[in-house]
């Protein structure tokens, strides 16, 4: 369900497909929109258990559960997920996915990212190895189609990136309340194996938001703009859809002792209705000064 590979489609059969099934992806993907904040204030420990439910205009289409676990040096996060509802009838998908890194004074630094989308015909993998913020190493199974228009990735656009996952997991500087504008205000370089591309995000306005089990308070809504880079066909009705998607947000709930916030509801309008992907569960405890992350 989060961040998993594939997000642009690799065929594009006819405008109003290719968007629905842009649209729901990026239900997923889109949970990868906020980029870690280099601050140089170390984040208590904490963690997440989440599970969230994806529905278009109403009607399921997706489930997953996200485990997040942040100490002052390291964090871990690890989803997974399936189609549901009708979207099951027609793709009987389901996937998995993990990520891992540091924490210190450079923020949220990605060391490693993994992630696997099996369906009825298919298995989609992508492995992806970080340094420093640049990409050492990664692998896409399959790989691109190598299309003539297809603008490629090079080596310089892999430098400067997050994984999908990491970037999800958004951390304000400063000593005063995380739940605020500032967590909103920023653009994210993101690498997901096969594409790059940019995401923007901007303050809209604080909610109150409730989760059938855990969470209740206040969450800091962003509008979220997707810009391609490389890696994608320029004309496919997919991309230009998603490029020119202006009504997507993304609400950013905090996780206990720290002050990094992670998603608790996407959402975006389809050629179908809107799209939503919201927690059902948002249990979020900090933990003992002594806990370590645990590897996914």
């Amino acid at each position: 369900m989060l961040a998993l590979p594939g997000c642009l489609p690799r065929h594009d059969k006819s405008s109003v497909p290719a968007a629905v099934a842009a649209a729901a992806c990026l239900l997923a993907c889109f949970l990868a929109a906020l980029a870690a904040d280099a601050s140089h204030v170390a984040c208590a420990q904490g963690r997440l258990e989440a599970e969230y439910v994806a529905t278009i205009s109403g009607i399921p289409i997706g489930h997953g559960n996200w485990v997040v676990e942040i100490s002052d040096h390291a964090y871990t996060a690890a989803a997974s997920g399936a189609t549901a509802g009708v979207l099951k009838f027609f793709s009987g998908a389901r996937g998995t996915g993990a990520a891992r890194g540091t924490m210190g004074g450079a923020g949220l630094v990605p060391t490693s990212y993994a992630a696997t989308i099996v369906d009825d015909r298919h298995v989609d993998e992508v492995h992806i190895w970080l340094a420093g913020g640049n990409v050492t190493n990664f692998s896409a199974e399959p790989p691109l189609l190598p299309l003539p228009d297809r603008i490629p990735v090079t080596e310089a656009d892999r430098r400067g990136v997050v994984d999908p996952m990491t970037s999800a997991l958004s951390r304000v500087g400063g000593g005063g309340d995380p739940v605020s504008p500032a967590a909103c205000q920023r653009k994210v370089a993101v690498f997901d194996g096969r594409v790059r591309y940019d995401l923007h995000s901007e303050f809209k306005r604080i909610e109150t938001v409730k989760a059938e089990r855990g969470y209740e308070g206040p969450a800091v809504v962003c509008a979220l703009y997707f810009q391609p880079i490389s890696g994608y066909v320029p004309d496919r009705a997919a991309v230009k859809y998603l490029i020119e998607l202006h009504d997507a947000e993304v609400w950013l709930a905090p996780i206990a002792g720290t002050r990094v916030l992670v998603p608790f509801r996407v959402s975006m309008p389809t050629p179908l209705g809107p799209g939503v992907l919201q927690a059902k569960q948002f249990v979020t405890v900090a933990q003992p000064a002594h806990a370590v992350a645990k590897t996914p």
